[in-house]
């Protein structure tokens, strides 16, 4: 590139009368790519005021791009409007979390450090079935949060949208499209008119996608980006899921941070990373044009002799930044932030009882919660969580009454007559657990005769309980002809079942046998029918 092309079209900070910046100490004069103190004061290079130059970065036209300001600290979830400057734009609520306060679910946490300061966004896109009081998944259930711009895009203007998602646990966070709206009045925030199955914007009016991007990863953030062209002048955006319906049984989640919305040309001064941030060959990179010159620091301090387009920081995390130099001024990059990720897993294992379960250099064979760090494929410290259960270690009582005629079943077996058993019980897993059964019967009493004299004794015919019984739903008495006789339904008002007075209308029924037919209900709630014959006496 010329260095005229670059004094009227790329560098126009490099073409004024500013002098390249030095200062004087009780020592002597401030160098400020040397690495050394040289004035004396305890500052070094850029950490030196004597050694300031003007940041060269995008501003953001998003407000609070990064989640730092805010209005109140986050207690619990669905507090977006903590965050200032930002609406909860759908239904279905977003999450803040700010380390002053709630830092989000338990079971799908956060990836740490966070990409910028100490805020960040959570959202869902869609909610599971069989939690929630409900029974089927809500694919419309999608988190949206949004903000009015501190400046319109304009129609024809080429924008990027850069910014880091996200990703709890693989389960939680699969692959997914992340969408980014626009509105042409801000009076659109929020969208869906108070329902929360709504779904994305733009199943409304006012509301267009500007962009989308496919993005994957676990435990960690990534870094994308979304180049666009307005149709026409945007004043509100809304972030959050692409409008694809995603039914699950579980909560698929995932995290917003640092979102840097400006014009293209204002990207085009910027450092990058170059390979995976764990791999031996991460670098950092600059464009170039050899009508500059290029020094690298690292937390303020010049590395001495990198003064290329292109820097190795493998394994060395910290504040990197390029001063770059033109006639007479000097301009620098925003700073990166390299911070070896270190990726967190849980894991879920179950083995059999005289079964090890190898975990790094360690076989486990009991119960428990462990940690362990290992190496990821991109040669990430991964902190793994494995919560073990070895099975048939602790033998199960089992409890249990059966009516006469019944039986009970632990695993192929059944059991017909009351006593203590130990049973083996395969498991799915291939591993025997030891079942330990005490197995009673239900007992009531229905007697064969009454007598229906006044003397006291054997006056009434019913179904005396037993232990566990718990109603009689119903008794019927018929005459040998099948006419009824008697029916009662519940239980009279002293608690007990009613009985038969061995009266038909008020009259005294005829001696003789009659059938009966009961249905009664034992604590296991299973209803069950007895029958049988009756004889009437007098």
């Amino acid at each position: 590139m010329s260095a005229l092309f670059c004094l009227i079209i790329l560098c126009p900070w490099l073409s004024g009368g500013d002098s390249l910046p030095a200062g004087s100490g009780p020592h002597g004069v401030e160098i400020c790519d040397n690495g050394i103190d040289d004035d004396a004061d305890g500052l070094i290079d850029l950490n030196d005021p004597d050694c300031d130059c003007p940041l060269v970065e995008p501003v953001s036209l998003i407000p609070n791009p990064s989640f730092e300001e805010r209005d109140c600290c986050p207690s619990n979830r669905s507090q977006m409007d903590c965050a200032s400057g930002w609406i909860q734009a759908s239904t279905a609520t977003t999450d803040y979390l700010h380390t002053c306060g709630w830092m989000g679910w338990e079971d799908m946490p956060v990836p740490l450090p966070l990409p910028d300061g100490e805020g960040c966004m959570g959202f869902r896109d869609g909610r599971p079935g069989g939690g929630f009081d409900m029974e089927q998944p809500q694919p419309n259930w999608k988190e949206y949060a949004g903000a009015c711009l501190s400046s319109p895009l304009r129609a024809g203007v080429y924008y990027r949208f850069e910014f880091y998602i996200g990703f709890t646990y693989a389960q939680n966070s699969p692959p997914t499209t992340l969408a980014f709206f626009g509105a042409t009045d801000c009076a659109s925030l929020p969208f869906g008119e108070g329902r929360a199955d709504f779904g994305c914007p733009t199943n409304g009016p006012g509301w267009i996608q500007l962009g989308s991007v496919l993005i994957q990863g676990v435990n960690e953030w990534k870094k994308k980006e979304i180049s666009f062209v307005p149709p026409q002048d945007i004043y509100a955006i809304a972030i959050g899921p692409n409008c694809t319906l995603n039914p699950s049984s579980i909560s698929y989640y995932y995290f917003f941070d640092n979102l840097v919305l400006a014009e293209q040309k204002e990207f085009d001064f910027q450092i990058s990373g170059v390979n995976h941030a764990c791999s031996e060959d991460f670098a950092l990179s600059i464009p170039y044009h050899d009508t500059l010159q290029y020094q690298w620091y690292r937390n303020g301090i010049a590395l001495v002799g990198e003064t290329g387009p292109q820097l190795a920081a493998a394994g060395r995390p910290g504040n990197y930044q390029v001063r770059v130099l033109g006639p007479n001024s000097c301009r620098l990059a925003a700073v990166y932030q390299y911070r070896i990720p270190v990726i967190t897993e849980k894991v879920e294992a179950i083995v059999c009882k005289g079964d090890t379960y190898p975990f790094g250099a360690r076989p486990l064979s009991e119960s428990g919660v462990y940690y362990d760090t290992l190496k990821s494929v991109d040669q990430c410290d991964s902190i793994v969580q494995l919560d073990l259960e070895v099975l048939g270690e602790i033998s199960d009582t089992v409890s249990a009454r059966i009516f006469e005629g019944e039986s009970y079943r632990v695993g192929p077996r059944q059991y017909s007559r009351p006593g203590e058993y130990t049973a083996v019980l395969p498991s799915q897993y291939g591993c025997d657990s030891l079942v330990f059964l005490i197995l009673d019967t239900y007992r009531i009493y229905i007697p064969n005769a009454f007598s229906p004299n006044g003397d006291g004794r054997n006056d009434t015919f019913g179904i005396f309980a037993g232990p566990g019984l718990q109603e009689v739903l119903r008794l019927r008495v018929f005459n040998r002809w099948g006419g009824l006789a008697f029916e009662s339904a519940g239980q009279s008002t002293d608690g007990l079942p009613k009985s038969w007075d061995g009266t038909i209308d008020g009259q005294p029924a005829e001696p003789g046998n009659y059938v009966y037919q009961a249905i009664i209900v034992f604590d296991d709630g299973k209803e069950r029918t007895v029958a049988g014959s009756v004889t009437l006496a007098r």
